[in-house]
């Protein structure tokens, strides 16, 4: 017998279930049974480079440390989140919602690719979709994306590392201005502190190179949303767009769309609004 639906929950790069924290207890309170997960590599499965550690920070080696992260694939990241899309249907009768948030987005690809039957729609938050083969670091490389500050934040280079690499640990306040800048420009002061603590150095830099798997006979049968976050600097609106127009000509159906005039993170500025949304998709596909 089901009791609820059900949302399973993936974060972007660098960080972790943590992103989720405002909003799981509004979904909660609707209703809903919430996993906010943590992906290999990420959050408690995080392992950090020992430079990372030591303060003052040697920017020298930290650039060129090899990441403990770097042998994370996206093969482990596509099946951590089935198993958790499937715990959470066998405890709750119904089919779960899928959502990804930014590099989370490709996971969610990967997953409805694989499990389309077993999910009830997927969100992608500001987020990248991208059309069959197609590889998120074409996406990073399109002109679209020029205007992105993230790469600003980035040390070193991925080759040696193996991961994309920040220092959220920074003392730098010109580096933590352009943090704040570049994911929560809309979030107040106080809450960004809270933030920092929960955000990892390295991001596997190998994820960026693996083609999009999605095909219209599978992918394409599931309710598909997209939550354009209208101020993001990290995803700029004219991407977050033409991802959505790109993959609506190779499905040859529509994504439903909403918008939230916010930054890169709504989760952290307005929890309630996108709450709202994402409730709104679960009734929808009840």
């Amino acid at each position: 017998m089901a009791t609820s639906s059900g949302f399973v929950l993936v974060h972007g790069s660098f960080h972790d279930h943590h992103t989720w924290q405002f909003v799981t207890p509004l979904l909660e309170k609707a209703g809903h049974s919430v996993v906010a997960i943590d992906l290999p590599g990420s959050g408690k499965y995080a392992s950090y480079p020992s430079s990372y550690l030591l303060r003052p920070i040697d920017s020298e080696l930290f650039s060129v440390e090899p990441s403990p992260n770097a042998d994370v694939t996206q093969e482990e990241r596509t099946e951590a989140v089935i198993s958790t899309v499937r715990e959470l249907n066998a405890s709750t009768g119904c089919k779960a919602v899928l959502v990804g948030h930014s590099l989370g987005g490709l996971t969610a690809l990967h997953v409805a690719e694989t499990i389309p039957e077993e999910l009830s729609a997927v969100v992608f938050l500001s987020s990248l979709l991208l059309s069959y083969n197609m590889k998120p670091a074409d996406l990073l490389a399109h002109e679209s994306m020029a205007r992105r500050l993230v790469p600003q934040l980035y040390y070193g280079d991925y080759v040696k590392t193996g991961v994309m690499r920040i220092d959220p640990r920074s003392e730098d306040d010109q580096y933590q201005k352009l943090v704040k800048e570049s994911f929560y420009e809309d979030v107040s002061e106080e809450r960004f502190r809270q933030i920092l603590a929960f955000l990892s150095p390295d991001e596997p830099a190998q994820v960026l190179f693996v083609p999009s798997p999605v095909t219209k006979s599978r992918f394409g049968t599931v309710p598909r949303y997209y939550i354009h976050c209208l101020q993001d600097k990290a995803i700029p609106i004219e991407t977050q767009r033409e991802v959505v127009e790109l993959m609506d000509t190779a499905m040859e159906n529509e994504t439903i769309t909403f918008s939230l005039n916010t930054s890169h993170s709504p989760f952290y500025s307005k929890p309630e609004e996108l709450a709202a949304i994402l409730n709104q998709i679960a009734d929808e596909n009840d």
